[in-house]
């Protein structure tokens, strides 16, 4: 009998996980418009404070990782530095650059695309994944190609009907070019040209 309940947990289990995640794909895009960048002091190269009208909310982007700009996280910050193959303050440098492109780039106006899904944190704050454009281009495209961030997190089909792995294909071929190009984080690193991500 216990086994049977155990058996029944589970496959209850599973299905609740299952059902939560079709459901996350499933939501709706919502375009929010005139946003602005909130300076916040955990504010980073792919997470940060923003407002949409009245409304203040943590973005976290999607198809991407910048570099930390702090060792809050050592274990974080080792492994992206071991991914470019630079030292942990070249990995810190390097997110500090990430965040800096992007209160720059947001200083105007800007649009934020979300589902309202709930991306994790260590952090008390919720953060919604989201994907932002400014002046016509996506950040995500902007930080890669600069060698600010690399392809990793959550990657679901776009608004545009775009599927997630050809968008992820294309970030994966600015990556690869910044690192041909040795841009961003990229300069220093020991990790060899001819590698693919």
């Amino acid at each position: 009998m216990g086994r049977i309940w155990h058996v029944t947990a589970v496959t209850l289990l599973l299905l609740v996980t299952l059902s939560a995640g079709s459901a996350a794909e499933r939501r709706e895009w919502i375009a929010l418009t005139d946003c602005r960048y909130v300076a916040a002091k955990d504010n980073d190269g792919d997470s940060f404070l923003v407002r949409c009208d009245a409304k203040e909310f943590i973005v976290r982007l999607y198809f991407v990782d910048a570099p930390e700009t702090n060792l809050r996280y050592p274990e974080r910050t080792r492994e992206q530095s071991e991914y470019f193959g630079v030292t942990l303050d070249e990995t810190m440098k390097a997110g500090a650059k990430a965040r800096e492109t992007v209160q720059t780039m947001l200083r105007e106006p800007f649009v934020v695309e979300t589902r309202w899904a709930n991306a994790p944190s260590r952090g008390s704050d919720t953060r919604h994944y989201a994907l932002v454009e400014v002046g016509g281009k996506r950040l995500v495209e902007v930080l890669v190609s600069k060698g600010l961030a690399r392809l990793k997190g959550v990657f679901p089909n776009l608004s545009t009907g775009e599927k997630a792995t050809a968008y992820a294909e294309k970030l994966g071929r600015l990556e690869r070019e910044a690192r041909q190009k040795r841009l961003g984080v990229w300069a220093s690193s020991a990790a060899k040209i001819t590698e693919t991500p």
